[in-house]
């Protein structure tokens, strides 16, 4: 096991056109499981492929354990890495499959028997070494390369969205059994995916990217809590974060004919003399109260979830979404009026997105 530090890590495609991945500091403790999440094209999969040596470093360094490992190829790395596609050799069986890599570096038979044994134990794929992967369900191909990992016992797993084949009843399935397996073998991980629900439910922290550039990294609970800045609180949870826009005004910032109470010094520094401040709260912080009272919001969708339901719909020209009891949902088409609680209250500068504490 070993710990991962990105320092700087740059990697540019076109000069023309921005980093896809820039100046990246980034620490990953030993043993740690990291997931780095971010929507399409943010650079999370470059700067795993970076980690791997499948690209190269344009500035600044990657060190793994006390290498520098910016420069050697991926063979040297001692990493392992999981892919999207499963990338299994369809006319070699499972115990072929997990046990390649290990015939390659010319370890005994009798060693890759007992680590294929103990790989598949753990992975519940005992009763399948000697079928072949057209035999197998998706769930049990992720698991076989999983275990072609397992087997090396690198310093560091690596993984490249390694679910998205998957169905959903599986994701689930599969991302809890990943994580208390990585939780087992201790070996530090690093994670890729664009489902911020994976991110969250997976990673003892969690970093979040956006055009190459990192905007925070912190555990779940404190992304959802604390969000540095305004993308992240769009980006974490689900649903997000509802942002609205207001005047900053004695007392707080006036959305509509609603005033939303916020403390003079941090509407000060959240307004920068722009006289403008953004307010986030949560969906499920959010009150229903009286005709008048509050934010008017017109319903336009209603998701009925069993026991919850999220209420969708636009409060001037910003999108609200509310979380409520099933049975006291309103209809489309109605307009109720809710009010967020004082102790939920983010506020944003609403030029540079930065939260304001």
């Amino acid at each position: 096991m070993a710990s991962i530090s990105f320092a700087g890590a740059t990697r540019v495609y076109d000069r023309a056109h921005a980093p896809a991945v820039d100046r990246l500091d980034l620490d990953v403790a030993d043993g740690e499981f990291l997931v780095l999440v971010g929507p399409s094209g943010c650079g999370k999969s470059t700067s795993l492929r970076m980690l791997a040596g499948l690209e190269e470093v344009d500035e600044g360094a990657i060190r793994i354990g006390d290498r520098d490992v910016t420069d050697l190829p991926p063979k040297d790395r001692d990493i392992a890495m999981v892919f999207q596609n499963y990338a299994l050799y369809p006319h070699m069986t499972v115990a072929e499959n997990m046990g390649f890599a290990l015939r390659l570096a010319k370890v005994s038979k009798a060693e890759i028997t007992r680590r294929v044994t103990e790989a598949a134990t753990v992975l519940d794929l005992a009763a399948h070494l000697d079928r072949r992967p057209k035999a197998l369900s998706g769930g049990q191909r992720q698991r076989v390369a999983m275990g072609r990992a397992i087997v090396r016992s690198p310093q560091v797993f690596l993984m490249d969205e390694p679910l998205s084949n998957l169905d959903a009843k599986l994701r689930v399935q599969t991302r809890t059994q990943i994580a208390a397996l990585q939780r087992r073998l201790g070996t530090t991980t690093v994670y890729v995916t664009h489902d911020q629900v994976e991110a969250m439910t997976m990673g003892d922290r969690v970093a979040v990217l956006r055009d190459g550039v990192l905007q925070q990294c912190a555990p779940p609970g404190e992304l959802y809590d604390r969000p540095a800045n305004a993308f992240v609180a769009g980006f974490i949870g689900s649903p997000a974060m509802n942002l609205v826009t207001g005047d900053a005004v004695d007392g707080g910032v006036r959305v509509g004919t609603t005033v939303l109470p916020v403390p003079r010094a941090q509407l000060d520094r959240a307004a920068g003399g722009t006289g403008r401040a953004t307010v986030g709260f949560r969906p499920e912080s959010l009150v229903v109260g009286a005709a008048g009272d509050g934010l008017p919001v017109a319903v336009t969708l209603v998701e009925q979830l069993g026991s919850d339901a999220y209420v969708h719909g636009t409060c001037g020209d910003d999108a609200v979404v509310l979380r409520t009891a099933s049975r006291e949902a309103p209809a489309v088409g109605d307009t109720v009026w809710v009010a967020p609680r004082a102790d939920a209250l983010h506020v944003f500068d609403p030029t540079t997105g930065t939260r304001v504490a």
